[in-house]
C-alpha cells in the first residue's frame, strides 16, 4: 500500500509543527513507495536551494528503505557504497529522509526534509513521520 495524498498532507502539516519548534523554514517532500512526489510544502522564506535536496531525501530514503544518514555512512572514501550519492540522477546521503510507515509497521512512502542544519531536518522529518495519524 502507498501513502494517500490525505496522508501525505498530514505528514507535512506534522512536519511544519515540529518547525515551528526552532523557528526553521522547511521544504518538505513526501514520496510513496514508488519513489514518486505525491505532496510537498515550502514554507514561506524557506531556501530555494532546499527544494530539490527534500525530494531527493524523501527519494533516497524510499529506494533503499533506510534513513538517508545511513548510506551516507556506507559512502565515504573506503567503504563499500563509496559514490553511491551519484547514481539514480542524485541521492542525499545525510539526514533528514526518513521512511513513513502505517499503523502496521509497512512502509508506506518517505518524508524528505531541507532547510536548516541536518540535526533539525532529520528532528522535524522523523517526528512527522511518526505522528502525521
Amino acid at each position: 500500500m502507498a501513502i494517500t495524498l490525505k496522508q501525505a498532507q498530514t505528514v507535512i502539516e506534522a512536519a511544519i509543527k515540529k518547525s515551528l519548534e526552532p523557528g526553521v523554514k522547511m521544504n518538505i517532500a513526501v514520496v510513496d513507495t514508488g519513489a514518486n512526489l505525491t505532496a510537498f510544502g515550502r514554507m514561506d522564506g524557506a531556501w530555494l536551494g532546499s527544494l530539490d535536496i527534500a525530494i531527493k531525501k524523501a527519494k533516497t530514503a524510499c529506494f533503499f528503505d533506510m534513513e538517508t544518514g545511513e548510506p551516507g555512512k556506507l559512502s565515504q572514501p573506503g567503504q563499500p557504497l563509496f559514490n553511491i550519492q551519484h547514481s539514480n540522477n542524485g541521492l542525499i546521503t545525510f539526514p533528514g529522509g526518513v521512511l513513513v510507515k502505517d499503523s502496521g509497521g509497512e512502509i508506506i512512502g518517505a518524508i524528505g526534509v531541507s532547510g536548516s542544519v541536518v540535526e533539525n531536518d532529520h528532528e522535524v522529518a522523523t517526528y512527522a513521520a511518526n505522528n502525521y495519524k
